[in-house]
């Protein structure tokens, strides 16, 4: 949690370091980010082709909410 005494600080910073401070804080979230994936190592991506079965209930479904507005 943030402590008020922090927020009063960074309320009362001019607008330059404001910004400053946001990029300071987006690049240390920025870097988390890409700690996340490490190398030579595998991760699933999920992909349309082969999902023939996924697109059938989507048109079913499709369909249906169709059907039931011209109803």
């Amino acid at each position: 949690m943030v402590s008020p005494e922090l927020m009063t600080a960074l309320r009362e910073l001019s607008r330059s370091d404001k910004f400053y401070i946001m990029q300071v804080l987006v690049s240390e979230l920025a870097q988390q980010e890409t700690d996340l994936i490490k190398p030579n190592q595998d991760y699933p991506v999920w992909s349309p082709y082969g999902a023939e079965a996924a697109a059938d209930t989507m048109l079913s479904v499709l369909r249906a909410a169709q059907a039931q507005d011209h109803a």
